[in-house]
């Protein structure tokens, strides 16, 4: 959905509820876990976090509270949607002028003591087709905390494929974002912006 007036809470929640009754955009539900479909432009970002179990502690609370989201410009509401398998999320996006409300669910959730975080697939109501992991890991040896993400896409509305560089190119801008926000949530060593 696309405006050229910032969506209110009214707004958001009217589209989350028709979203709520859609499907997703694309067929390979999970496919993040493995062998990523072709047809997709695919999309991998990694940032070391630190080490150590605070740092641990910290990245995983900032991925609970969709901190990787925390960017200005883009923005998951309800910023407090727990992170469980069915769950519906707006991204609400302002670009060049306007905003997009952009509809995904939690496909699958990972919890254990090395990873932490989950899938999402865009719905039927969202600019993309696709789906993007959202995952910070500890390595069991040197304790270092990394954030990553993985994406698939490929356009799933007339206007992202009519303005597909510019979708690309905010792709991109979201992950450099989107990894800063990480590194000022939970890092212990300096910030710096990723290149």
């Amino acid at each position: 959905m696309f405006t050229i007036l910032k969506p209110d809470s009214g707004t958001i929640a009217d589209f989350l509820d028709s979203a709520s009754r859609t499907g997703f955009s694309y067929k390979e539900i999970g496919a993040t876990r493995g062998e990523i479909p072709a047809g997709y432009t695919v999309d991998r970002n990694r940032v070391l976090l630190g080490a150590g179990d605070d740092v641990w502690a910290r990245a995983k609370a900032a991925i609970g509270a969709w901190k990787m989201f925390d960017i200005g410009w883009a923005r998951a509401v309800p910023a407090d949607t727990p992170i469980e398998v069915g769950r519906d999320v707006a991204v609400v996006v302002s670009h060049f002028g306007i905003y997009s409300l952009n509809a995904a669910r939690i496909v699958y959730v990972l919890d254990d003591d090395e990873r932490f975080g989950f899938a999402y697939g865009a719905l039927e109501d969202h600019g993309e087709s696709g789906e993007e992991l959202f995952l910070v890991d500890r390595n069991p040896t040197n304790g270092e905390v990394h954030y990553s993400l993985l994406a698939f896409s490929r356009p799933g509305h007339f206007f992202t494929r009519l303005g597909y560089p510019a979708a690309r190119y905010l792709q991109k801008e979201f992950a450099k974002a989107s990894l800063a926000a990480m590194l000022r949530s939970a890092a212990t060593i300096g910030y710096t912006t990723p290149k």
